[in-house]
């Protein structure tokens, strides 16, 4: 059950840091109510993160991240991209064997968005689709018809759909992020591949109760410190599960790498559980066949 330190990981959740990264958070200010997370806080689930890494000032963030990445044996991450996303569009052309992408939709866009997605896949060959439910303004329910379009899409494409579901971390309303809606979009379309990101909590039993009825359901550990792993969860990965629970990190929004790897070392996982955690999940279900072996 120790932690193997010879598996080249793939992390599906990573950021590369700069001076300010406050307009991260941009999008959601309009649904802040209150004056801390408006004015006061570095991120707006700081009540959360006590130990929010502080990267200085470095003369080459993306570098920078590749040596974090190298330090810790992470061979491929995932960033999120978008049109205006210099730095990751940058780090896909400087490092193509160490960075692939995904896109964060929004639904009240319409089939505007849909059409994005399509150009998005040309142009950066995005490996997944991810939404934040709870962050839209006007917020839109993972079960929503705004949604279905951005789900054919996802299937016809053959795309993961990476989404936000539990409490959120910011104080915006849960309502569309409760993990009961998944049973709804994981019926209706069965070939569609559901990541489930930022822990479930508190419905975790549900969680993965739904990943035992739906093959096509899979949790992701995006911005949980690994001594935070649900205990569900990692009893779901040992034994009936082992094929859908994937390591995602938190660096640098919240989470260093080297806390995460530091508290890894103590995940009870099996030892046939650690390779498909940390690797081969990702591979499979994000289709990274071509990725790893083009960084290997």
């Amino acid at each position: 059950m120790v932690m193997p330190t010879d598996i080249k990981v793939i992390d599906l959740m990573l950021n590369v840091p700069g001076d300010d990264n406050s307009q991260w958070y941009e999008f959601m200010k309009p649904l802040l109510m209150d004056e801390q997370s408006r004015q006061m806080f570095k991120m707006p689930a700081q009540y959360m993160f006590k130990d929010i890494p502080d990267t200085g000032k470095k003369a080459d963030y993306i570098a920078y991240t590749v040596e974090q990445m190298d330090k810790h044996n992470i061979q491929l991450a995932m960033l999120g991209i978008d049109d205006h996303n210099e730095v990751a569009k940058e780090a896909l052309k400087r490092f193509p064997d160490r960075f692939v992408c995904s896109y964060e939709a929004n639904p009240n866009k319409g089939m505007d968005e849909v059409r994005k997605i399509q150009r998005l896949h040309a142009e950066f060959d995005i490996k997944a689709v991810s939404g934040f439910p709870s962050g839209l303004c006007p917020q839109v329910p993972i079960n929503d018809k705004k949604w279905y379009p951005i789900y054919s899409k996802c299937v016809e494409l053959d795309l993961p759909f990476c989404v936000c579901v539990g409490v959120p971390g910011p104080r915006l309303p849960l309502a569309p992020q409760k993990v009961e809606l998944l049973d709804e979009v994981c019926w209706f379309f069965p070939e569609l591949k559901v990541v489930m990101r930022h822990g479930a909590e508190p419905w975790e039993n549900l969680a993965w109760k739904l990943m035992l009825k739906y093959p096509n359901l899979y949790y992701s550990t995006t911005a949980f410190a690994p001594k935070y792993y649900p205990e569900e969860i990692v009893h779901f990965a040992n034994t009936r599960g082992a094929d859908q629970v994937l390591y995602a990190g938190y660096f640098p929004m919240g989470l260093s790498l080297d806390r995460i790897f530091k508290e890894l070392k103590d995940v009870p996982f099996k030892d046939d559980v650690w390779p498909k955690f940390l690797r081969e999940n990702a591979i499979k279900v994000f289709k990274l066949e071509a990725a790893v072996k083009e960084s290997s």
